[in-house]
Formats: structure tokens, C-alpha cells, sequence
């Protein structure tokens, strides 16, 4: 009976310790979860309206600037598309997140810091 108990708590620790490594490699990503937005769509109730991240992807754009570019969006004019880290989505809107990558890679928590490469 002694042996059971002692087995059952080695793995109850062995588990535990997998869940934290888990964590941590899932935290500390490559990249935080981001969102093309529409930077001049902002609505109080649903935050930025979310566009196609063809929007924001730029070949030219580096890390510090979010992607950020003026479009065209057909006869509507231009729209200030940029990467919008770690929000909240719901209904095609973005809220409660951050312009700034590493602001988003700094919230991750588990030591994870903006150190890494700015690839994107």
C-alpha cells in the first residue's frame, strides 16, 4: 500500500513538472498572437476592426514600426493598417491589446523577454 502512495505522488510531481515546461515553451513563443487592424476604425464598444493581414505584411517594415503602412482600400481611400498584439477578438474587432510587439512579448510572463530575433 506504502508503494502505491509513493508511486502515485512521484508521478503526481513528474506531471506537474511536464505542465510547467509546457507553459513555458508555450509563453515564450516566437511571436505573440497578433491582428491586422485598421488603426483609424476604432469603435468604443468593439475596439479596431480586424482586415486582411495582407494589409500588414510588408517587406519592408520592421518590428519597431508594427507593420504599420497607409493602404488603399479601394474608393474609400487609404486605411492605417498595423499588427495589434494580444487582444481580445470577437465579431471581426480587436480590443484590450498593444501596438508594440515587444510590449506583448514582455506581458508573457515566465521570464520571457523581447530579446529575440525581430523576424516577422
Amino acid at each position: 500500500m506504502a508503494d502505491t502512495g509513493r508511486r502515485l505522488r512521484s508521478s503526481t510531481v513528474v506531471l506537474g513538472g511536464m505542465g510547467v515546461v509546457a507553459a513555458t515553451l508555450t509563453s515564450c513563443g516566437s511571436d505573440p498572437d497578433r491582428r491586422c487592424v485598421d488603426r483609424d476604425s476604432y469603435d468604443y464598444v468593439y475596439g479596431y476592426k480586424i482586415v486582411a493581414d495582407k494589409n500588414c505584411s510588408s517587406s519592408g517594415s520592421s518590428s519597431s514600426s508594427g507593420g504599420r503602412r497607409k493602404t488603399g482600400t479601394g474608393t474609400s481611400g487609404t486605411m492605417d493598417a498595423a499588427w495589434y498584439y494580444d487582444a481580445d477578438v470577437s465579431s471581426g474587432y480587436a480590443d484590450d491589446g498593444t501596438f508594440s510587439r515587444s510590449e506583448a512579448v514582455d506581458r508573457g510572463g515566465f521570464g520571457c523577454s523581447g530579446s529575440g530575433s525581430g523576424g516577422g
